[in-house]
């Protein structure tokens, strides 16, 4: 790799605030705002609007859309398609 283009890949924490769950790991990502974590050290943060820990498909609480109710409603509202 060439010396001086590459970002700075150090530890930050990712947090989700949603969940009050948080996680420190290694990335370019950049903050001003910093954490103090569990070993006493001082860490960027960078709030998530989503995680493992938040998301429906991850947590077992996503929906089964009724996609056939969804195609009635769409008829009465705008009418049936025309055969061709």
């Amino acid at each position: 790799m060439k010396s001086g283009i590459h970002p700075a890949y150090r530890p930050v924490v990712f947090r989700d605030r949603a969940a009050g769950y948080a996680f420190l790991t290694r990335s370019t990502a950049t903050s001003a705002h910093t954490i103090e974590w569990e070993d006493g050290n001082t860490y960027p943060v960078i709030d998530v609007e989503t995680s493992s820990a938040s998301h429906p498909f991850y947590t077992g609480t996503a929906r089964v859309l009724d996609t056939a109710g969804r195609v009635e409603r769409f008829e009465r509202r705008y009418g049936k398609r025309e055969e061709r």
